[in-house]
């Protein structure tokens, strides 16, 4: 019999600490990696098992966990190999928090703890199963935490393929479904379903489920009472009796009777999050459809109708820059034209017609409607702030007269002066667009009794009010109320999944009807502008 904890191995590399705990076919030992420098766990296979299989199950652990290990709620393998000493190892993750059997022991886990562990869990074993692995041995020591509190799955050191239907060596009894006790034993899929029930009822039960206070409860014991007595209940008023209800069928004695598959299983544990109000955790699952093209990411996972701002091409023409982004000096917004350089004449006669204004941004005008801006001349709005029109460019620029005792002006003179001219044109048809944009020009239709003009586009869209549901069987209904409707209002709504999937609906009233399964129903629903844009969603739910 070898001495327990086995002697830790001199491992190339790192640093023996001290034991971590034993079991029934290896010890493990806590290191210090000195390359990248960290902590990890290492596993030893016993000495005594070298001559049986124990090393070729042991290196098919290593395998299946290398495999699976990028998930998020199983434990990451860094390496394997053999010691000196000839004992197969893995060096793993350390997960320095107390694994879950000792946590529920010590207390029970609250009932939102146990969902969030559940989901999570559960999205390892799905993942696992896609994989084509069955872990065969799931139950609360199994499941380690991170430094992170995050559950981490480890010891698939009896893990099978999902259509293995023989040997149920290694079982742990009392989170063991019947079948794994009948001759052959069967294993499958909803063997580690019964295997995940039977943990979350541990977390929140504080002992196995068919472990009695005061009473017997050895091997035997267990067996019967799994293959013959009914699940207890947990009797804790905190629970909802949906939960009782989803425990007894993870753990039906029929596996027919069972959840499908463990994320059928996680969904389940989501819908008693949604009935509690309680944050949904998500699956961690590897999503098999392709990635959409031209999608922007949205950080949270979930499809949601942005608010549409639409600019018509004639409107952004006459549009003023932000203050943010207009330069400093004169407000003239030049066009792109090529670059030209004219003579210090020519540039002396644009200075003196140019408009000065000063540095600082300047106010905008006074909100407009599309038919606001569009309507030439302008509506002076006596909000806006007075500018003083454009001056006439005088004409002495334009042309001067040769005194007679001059000499005739050079070619080179008349070009300069011909240069002037047209920058100054240029300026003064700029300067005139601009006191358009703004608001600024001449009104001559202006009339006293005119509205002041309202902005469309930057307008939030209001939210719709009294989202509230009907049930009749499996026909739900809901209504709601537009406060403030508009001439081509419509209405977007999508139920809410527990998946987190958007499949958003449109509506030309303010209802909407469809099939739903028994159990507390949510939309959301958004108020659509004519233009485009969107409200923000409300939520209303349904028993």
């Amino acid at each position: 019999m070898t001495r327990r904890p086995s002697p830790p191995p001199q491992l190339p590399g790192f640093t023996y600490l001290e034991p971590l705990g034993t079991g029934g076919f290896a010890d493990v030992f806590l290191y210090e990696q000195e390359m990248p420098r960290r902590r990890v766990a290492v596993k030893v296979l016993l000495a005594d098992r070298l001559s049986s299989g124990a090393a070729a199950e042991f290196a098919d652990e290593a395998n299946v966990m290398a495999m699976l290990s990028t998930h998020p709620a199983i434990v990451t393998i860094y390496q394997a190999g053999v010691a000196g000493d000839g004992r197969p190892y893995l060096v793993m993750e350390y997960c320095p928090r107390p694994n879950l059997q000792l946590r529920a022991r010590k207390e029970p886990f609250s009932v939102a703890e146990a969902l969030r562990v559940g989901v999570q869990v559960a999205g390892a074993v799905e993942t696992a199963h896609r994989a084509g692995v069955l872990h065969r041995d799931i139950k609360p020591a199994n499941i380690l935490v991170t430094e992170y509190n995050r559950p981490a799955l480890t010891d698939f050191g009896i893990a099978s393929t999902t259509g293995a239907t023989g040997e149920a060596s290694g079982m742990s009894i009392p989170w063991s479904p019947p079948e794994s006790f009948a001759e052959p034993p069967q294993s499958g899929p909803r063997t580690d379903v019964w295997a995940l029930g039977a943990t979350l009822y541990t977390l929140l039960a504080g002992r196995s489920p068919f472990e009695r206070i005061g009473e017997r409860n050895s091997s035997a014991d267990l067996i019967e009472r799994i293959e013959r007595a009914a699940l207890p209940s947990l009797a804790r008023p905190d629970s909802p009796e949906s939960l009782q209800r989803l425990l007894e069928r993870a753990m039906a004695k029929n596996p027919d009777d069972r959840f499908p598959s463990a994320v059928a299983f996680a969904r389940a544990l989501q819908k008693v999050q949604i009935e509690l109000s309680h944050s949904v955790t998500p699956i961690d699952i590897v999503d098999d459809h392709p990635p959409a093209e031209d999608l922007d990411d949205d950080g949270d996972g979930l499809t949601r109708v942005r608010e549409i701002v639409s600019i018509d091409p004639e409107i952004a023409a006459f549009t003023r820059p932000s203050a943010a982004t207009q330069p400093k000096g004169p407000s003239v917004v030049l066009p792109e034209v090529p670059r030209f350089d004219p003579p210090a004449a020519a540039i002396s006669a644009v200075e003196e017609t140019q408009i000065r204004v000063p540095a600082a941004p300047q106010p905008m005008a006074p909100d407009l409607d599309e038919s606001t801006i569009l309507r030439a001349p302008r509506t002076l709005s006596p909000d806006a702030p007075s500018a003083p029109a454009a001056p006439q460019t005088p004409a002495s620029v334009v042309a001067q007269p040769t005194p007679a005792d001059e000499k005739p002006r050079s070619r080179k003179g008349l070009w300069i002066t011909l240069s002037a001219a047209g920058v100054v044109l240029v300026v003064g048809a700029i300067v005139g667009l601009n006191l358009l944009a703004a608001g600024l020009g001449p009104a001559p239709d202006a009339t006293p009794d005119e509205p002041n003009p309202v902005d469309v586009v930057s307008d939030v869209v209001p939210k719709v009010d009294d989202v509230v549901g009907t049930r009749s069987g499996d026909q739900v209904s809901f209504t709601w109320v537009n406060e403030d409707p508009l001439d081509g209002d419509t209405f977007l709504w999508n139920v809410v999944e527990v998946s987190g999937e958007v499949d958003v609906q449109q509506s030309s009233e303010p209802s909407a009807t469809f099939t739903a399964d028994p159990g507390k129903v949510c939309i959301e629903v958004m108020l659509r502008r004519d233009d485009g844009r969107a409200s923000e969603p409300v939520r209303g739910c349904v028993e």
